[in-house]
């Protein structure tokens, strides 16, 4: 059977322009303004999406990430000339973060053929690729959003899971140890959680590993993977390693509430400091 993946690499893109809709997502938090960056340059023909407006909700009791209302991305898409049977490859600026985002946000709403561009738009650059400052009219496409196409996990979930499975902290280990708390207003944990910072999965250019398997071991030990779910701060660097899972076929669901979720019920419990053992 011939690997699936979910990524594609520059030069694969840059030979199937003409054929797929690029929806580049460039994020950061607390960082330059995505549509600013993407103003200066990106790949021809790409279509910017706002991960804050477009790709969640606004932040309240779900989280500072929430799940987006559907008509909301299906209008994004829309604009970009998606329709449901539509090819898109998804990039952001180097890391894959948001672009993974927009990779599982489009899945949960029903459209099958997503990649994301491994490497981002520092890739593109790395590989010395054409470089656009034109925005690209509007598209008419005929997208419908199909919201529960992928599993996710609500808090009384992530807690069972945690303690039955693998719940995967995809923070940094600081973090996850309760040590420091740069964004949301409580530190630590949930409990039974495994700290997997996401930034671990990645190659030092950005791009994914090429041993995840192996990683994936280490990670887990000898840990039952039967039922894998991750989260993060807000649901968003976890969907990166929903993605890194697929590419070795392991299915994770994801907690799109994550951390800035957990902590707003404050009868929910929090752990800090290393994992016991």
């Amino acid at each position: 059977m011939d690997r699936v993946t979910h990524l594609i690499s520059a030069r694969d893109l840059a030979h199937s322009l003409h054929d797929v809709v690029v929806l580049d997502v460039r994020y950061q938090l607390g960082g330059p303004d995505g549509r600013l960056e993407y103003a200066r340059g990106h790949v021809p023909g790409a279509h910017y999406v706002d991960l804050d407006t477009e790709l969640a909700g606004p932040p309240g009791e779900g989280g500072r990430h929430p799940l987006p209302d559907p008509s909301v991305v299906e209008a994004a898409l829309r604009r970009a000339g998606v329709d449901d049977h539509s090819r898109v490859v998804a990039m952001d600026g180097r890391e894959s973060y948001a672009a993974a985002r927009a990779w599982w946000v489009l899945r949960w709403l029903g459209l099958g053929a997503v990649r994301v561009l491994d490497g981002g738009f520092a890739a593109w650059q790395r590989a010395d690729l054409p470089v656009s400052t034109e925005t690209p009219d509007d598209g008419a496409g005929t997208f419908t959003a199909r919201p529960g196409q992928l599993p996710v996990l609500d808090a009384d979930a992530a807690a069972r899971l945690a303690q039955t499975g693998v719940l995967l902290d995809s923070r940094a280990a600081e973090r996850f140890r309760g040590e420091v708390e740069p964004i949301d207003p409580v530190a630590g944990r949930i409990p039974g959680a495994v700290s997997s910072p996401t930034s671990e999965w990645l190659a030092p250019d950005g791009t994914f590993r090429r041993d995840l398997a192996e990683h994936w071991r280490q990670v887990v030990a000898d840990r039952d993977t039967s039922a894998v779910g991750a989260y993060c701060g807000s649901g968003v660097t976890a969907a990166h390693q929903v993605l890194a899972l697929a590419e070795i076929n392991v299915d994770a669901v994801l907690y799109p509430g994550s951390w800035s979720e957990w902590i707003r019920d404050p009868s929910r419990p929090v752990a800090t400091g290393p994992t016991p053992g």
